[in-house]
């Protein structure tokens, strides 16, 4: 069973195009434009072992909010196109992943009913060029379009770069154990037969 997918999304601010592959070995072709960004997405690629191909373009003069939620969007989108209806999945992931000082919690539930809780807490300084707050927009994007259930806490942690990081990570982490095909799952894991 082949659990692919492409995804373009073209709007007035971004235009985007991703391939995900969520039986992939960590491959990654990550172009936003945005430095960091790509950062974030080849850890996130390589830790959650998917085969994942960003290009994006955007208002990058305008600045990087619309970029970082459309991927967010779109990525969310390939997700629950490559799970398609999700027979065999663990369905739940949770992963603690410590970076020096800081240590995240990621949470999810593959369950088609999308929630998002982000408890990290604000004040954190930009990261070079790129605000700590787009950490956010993107999950939330990321969230709602992948239709999981998605809880992020931050347990420790003073420096963005680290939380940042440690985040992305934990989800990668908690999505490769949530999308992993069970053989001892008949159908969907659900009591209720559809997810």
């Amino acid at each position: 069973m082949s659990r692919k997918a492409s995804i373009e999304r073209n709007t007035k601010e971004t235009q985007i195009r991703i391939e995900l592959d969520l039986d992939g070995t960590g491959k990654e072709s990550i172009a936003t434009g945005i430095g960091f960004f790509d950062h974030m997405l080849t850890l996130f690629t390589h830790h959650g072992l998917f085969d994942l191909k960003v290009e994006a373009t955007g208002d990058l003069h305008v600045d990087f909010h619309h970029t970082v939620e459309d991927v967010g969007i779109a990525l969310g989108q390939a997700f629950a196109e490559a799970w398609g209806d999700k027979k065999g999945i663990v369905r739940y992931g949770c992963a603690h992943v410590p970076m020096d000082e800081t240590l995240s919690r990621v949470v999810v539930d593959c369950s088609g009913r999308p929630y998002f809780r982000y408890e990290v807490g604000d004040g954190f300084p930009a990261i070079g060029l790129f605000p700590f707050q787009l950490v956010e927009e993107f999950l939330r994007g990321f969230a709602m379009n992948s239709l999981i259930n998605l809880h992020v806490d931050l347990l420790a942690g003073r420096d963005s770069h680290h939380v940042a990081e440690s985040i992305f990570k934990a989800l990668a982490r908690a999505l490769e154990g949530a999308t992993r095909i069970n053989p001892r799952v008949t159908g969907v894991p659900s009591t209720k037969g559809v997810l």
